[in-house]
C-alpha cells in the first residue's frame, strides 16, 4: 500500500473504513452489485447441478436416481427463490438491508442438499 500518512491508522485503512480515503472516491454502490452477481453466479452452479443430475437420472433410469433428479430441481427452484428475492433488493438502488437469518440459513440449506443429492447421483 505504500507509505501510511502521519496520524492515520493503517488498521483502518487496510479494513476500508478510513473517513478519508471514504471521501476520496470510494463507490459505496459497488459491494452490493459485487454481491447480486455473487447471487447470479450461485444460482447458475445451481442450474448446472440440477441439469446435470436429471442428465443423470434419465440415463440410469433407477427409481432412485429420478427421485434425487426431482429433489434437485425442487432444491434449485427454492434457492433460485431466495437467490431472486435478494437480487431485487440488493438492485433496488438504496443501500440493502441486512440478509435475514432464517433466509440465510435457508439458502445454505438449499445450497448443500442440492450439492448433496447430486453427489448421490453420481456415485
Amino acid at each position: 500500500m505504500g507509505e501510511v500518512s502521519a496520524g492515520r491508522d493503517p488498521g483502518l485503512q487496510r479494513a476500508g473504513r478510513d473517513p478519508e480515503l471514504q471521501r476520496a472516491g470510494r463507490d459505496p454502490g459497488l459491494q452490493p452489485e459485487r454481491t447480486r452477481l455473487a447471487w447470479r453466479r450461485t444460482t447458475l452452479s445451481a442450474v448446472v447441478a440440477a441439469v446435470l443430475a436429471v442428465r443423470t437420472a434419465l440415463r440410469d433410469g433407477s427409481a432412485l436416481g429420478v427421485t434425487m433428479a426431482a429433489l434437485c430441481c425442487l432444491l434449485w427452484l427454492c434457492f433460485l427463490g431466495l437467490a431472486h428475492g435478494r437480487i431485487r433488493v440488493l438492485s433496488a438502488g438504496s443501500p440493502p438491508p441486512a440478509l435475514a437469518a432464517r433466509r440465510a440459513t435457508a439458502a445454505v440449506l438449499c445450497a448443500v442438499a442440492l450439492a448433496v443429492c447430486a453427489a448421490v447421483l453420481v456415485v
